[in-house]
Parts: structure tokens; sequence; C-alpha cells
């Protein structure tokens, strides 16, 4: 008999606070150990990850027992795990066939440790949304999501993996997305066009989320050139343009908190970068946050099911099992 999966650590508690808080200490674990055993070990093989503790918080904060979580971007699935584990049904879209595949395998692991909330995952082009997804599906899905959760890619400013070569030096891996997906694949665009894709996206949410939902997106500036891209700013303007309503700005943590100060864990290309500036006399600093981006829905244009009420618990198709397979429509 195979032996049954050892129950995978719970991470620390996403209770939100009797006094909301702007700045929330999500990272008091390091990535790795919040990970641990609760997903699958090829998911840190993304290029672009959200912190599990991350969007753990803003689920408990922003949904109830049973509603729907949609992530359009869904990557290997971060938003889709953390959804289901709090009682919640999930939903996502990505371009790539790896991650998308991936995310539906770490949505059965979760089923392998007793989660019987249901997940579907379907590999499309977000940007086509309520399009992208299958037949009916979206008619279905109007008007029942209580949470947009989701990250936009950074362009090409992700760090990966890297291990020292004896020969080769400094070896950088899992830092790219799929050649095959440049086209689709708003991590391969230009800022401008990222923008601009992120807005459809944004807009093809509205129609999916209930009355009084939300849509939460986590980003953080980068360097490029050595100017510093102010890409919570910039992604404010695209939720603006794609007709949702800003509420708050919030920060989340990605260092640890140890009596009184922060416990930084910077790639080793952050590392480098700082170190190289400072030598020049740059004041740089790393950077140990993430932007908390939330908005709302307009009343007016969400769409509401007859008979559904808001936040209302799933009552939906999603197949037979918390692992449900997709293809692009």
């Amino acid at each position: 008999m195979t032996p049954r999966p050892s129950t995978p650590p719970t991470i620390e508690s996403s209770t939100p606070p009797a006094v909301a808080l702007s700045v929330w200490a999500t990272a008091q674990q390091a990535p790795r150990t919040q990970r641990a055993g609760r997903y699958l070990p090829g998911t840190t093989a993304h290029p672009a990850r959200m912190q599990p503790a991350l969007a753990a918080h803003v689920i408990a904060t922003l949904t109830e027992p049973g509603q729907v979580v949609f992530d359009p971007m869904c990557g290997a699935g971060t938003t889709l795990v953390e959804a289901l584990h709090a009682g919640r049904h999930a939903v996502g879209i990505d371009v790539e066939t790896r991650w998308a595949s991936l995310s539906r395998d770490n949505i059965a692991h979760t089923a392998r440790h007793g989660v019987s909330a249901h997940g579907r995952v379907i590999t499309a082009d977000a940007r086509t949304l309520p399009g992208a997804l299958p037949s009916g599906y979206a008619e279905q899905l109007a008007g029942q999501v209580a949470l947009v959760l989701t990250s936009p890619p950074y362009g090409l400013s992700t760090h990966g993996h890297v291990t020292a070569h004896p020969t080769r030096g400094v070896v950088k891996a899992d830092h790219r997305y799929a050649p095959t997906t440049r086209a689709a694949n708003l991590a391969y665009q230009p800022l401008h066009r990222l923008l601009a894709g992120l807005t459809r996206i944004l807009a093809g949410c509205i129609p999916l989320l209930a009355p009084g939902g939300h849509v939460v997106l986590t980003t953080r500036p980068w360097r490029q050139y050595g100017e510093l891209v102010d890409l919570p700013g910039a992604v404010t303007q695209a939720g603006i343009r794609a007709g949702l309503v800003p509420v708050q700005r919030c920060v989340a943590l990605l260092a640890g908190l140890r009596d009184g100060h922060l416990v930084t864990r910077p790639s080793f290309f952050q590392r480098q970068l700082v170190a190289t500036a400072r030598a020049a006399g740059q004041p740089w600093h790393t950077i140990v946050h993430e932007d908390v981006l939330i908005f709302r829905v307009p009343a007016k244009s969400s769409t509401r099911r007859r008979g559904a009420q808001s936040g209302a618990s799933l009552p939906l198709d999603l197949g037979a099992g918390p692992a449900v397979t997709g293809a692009a429509a």
C-alpha cells in the first residue's frame, strides 16, 4: 500500500488583525519553508512566484469559505492552492502549457492532503477574457468570482536560480518563460505592451466578478538600465483604464521581522547589483516588499447571475474532481 503523504506544514496565520494594517508581515518564513510539502518540488522552477503566505492573507481577508477565487495568470498555481486550502474554489488561466500543467498537478496534490474544494486550470491567453474560457463556462462563471488575485510579470526582470560551476562560473537557470509563448506572454513584451495586455486582462475579468468583488495585484518596482521602474504606479493606472476603482495600496514584506529588524532574503543578482551600485557611489537599496494594489469593481459593471447572491458559493460544474484539465476555447 502506498503510504499516505505527510500533512503539509501550516504557514503562518493569515487571519486579518482586528485593526486592518497596510504593512503585512507575510514573510516570517522563507518562501521555501512556506511551500514545503504544500507544493510539488517543481514549483520553485517558475521564474516569478507569489509567496504563499501573501496569497493566503489576501484570500482570508477578502473572501469567505465557498467563494470563488480567480487567477488569470496563475503560473505554478500559488493563488489556486492557497484558495483551496482555505476552503475556497479556484479557477486559473495560464498561457504556458508547462505551468498550467503544473498548476493542475499542484491542485491534485492538495486533494491528496484531504482538500475537497474544486479547482480548474485552463491553458489560454487571458488577454482574450472572457472568451478565453471554454464555451459556456464564461456564462456560468459570470458574476460568481469574489476575488481576482494575480501578479503581472516583471518583464524579463526575473531572477531564477543560480549555481556556481567550476568552469562556467555563475550559471543562471529557470529565469525565462518558454520562448514558444513569446508572442502571447507579457513577460516578453516591452513595458507599454505589457501594460496594455494587463489592461485587457483586467477588463476581461470584470464580467466575472460578483457584486462587491475585489481585484488584487501584487507587484514591485524593478531596475532597468539603472533606472527604477515604478511598475506599481503603472499597474494602478492600468486598473483604472480597465474600469476598476482603486481602494487601497498595501505593502507586503518580502523580509522577515526579528526583534524590530528586517531579515532580508535577496537573490544573488539583487546583492550583486546593489553592491556594484554602492561601490560606484550610488545609494541603492535592496527591495524587500511588494506593493499590494486593491481594486473594487463598480457595481454597475459586475454581472449578476439570476438568483445568485454576492459572494455565493460556487454553483458551477467544475468537473468530477479537484484537478480538472482545460484547454483554450
